[in-house]
């Protein structure tokens, strides 16, 4: 997809180019990964730079999908209540396949905020009353996090001796 850098224009457009942004580098964190190398368990968590994809694709669905577009389940692209607790990934999903998942909630994502002005707000159950902008912000802090480790694990993933030249 390879989106430009924007550094000024509208809010929402500066908006949506770092939510954009950040989706790219989480997924560039296992392109070109053997699936057998995006499942490897680095640190105690399930979080491995496929599961980060999954985790990211869900997050996708419940907040857009579900939360704001008031799609039912049987609406929403790939959605189930696995969703709830996300990270897992069954054996029969590749590293594209998932790649493929986060990128095609992410277009519904952008359609579904498309549909909304930045401070119009809905009440959500455990965060209160969150503004279409709040839940923009929120999937950049998500995805610039999960990037961030991803990042880290592609590194030893890549270079696996360099943990030990560190020690």
């Amino acid at each position: 997809m390879s989106t430009n850098r924007i550094t000024n224009g509208t809010e929402r457009a500066l908006i949506e180019n770092t939510l954009d942004r950040n989706r790219e580098a989480l997924i560039e964190t296992a392109r070109g990964l053997s699936d057998t190398d995006a499942r490897r368990r680095l640190v105690a968590s399930l979080t491995t730079p496929i599961s980060l994809l999954k985790h990211a694709a869900a997050a996708e669905r419940i907040w857009f999908q579900r939360f704001w577009a008031e799609l039912d389940e049987s609406e929403c692209d790939g959605y189930s209540r696995r969703d709830e607790g996300t990270f897992a990934v069954t054996a029969d999903e590749s590293v594209e396949d998932v790649i493929a998942e986060f990128e095609r909630a992410s277009r519904r994502s952008r359609d579904i905020a498309s549909r909304y002005d930045l401070d119009d707000t809905k009440d959500f159950p455990g965060e209160g009353t969150v503004s279409m902008r709040w839940t923009l912000l929120a999937m950049i802090q998500e995805f610039a996090r999960h990037a961030g480790h991803g990042d880290i694990l592609r590194e030893q993933i890549d270079e696996p001796a360099l943990g030990q030249r560190i020690s």
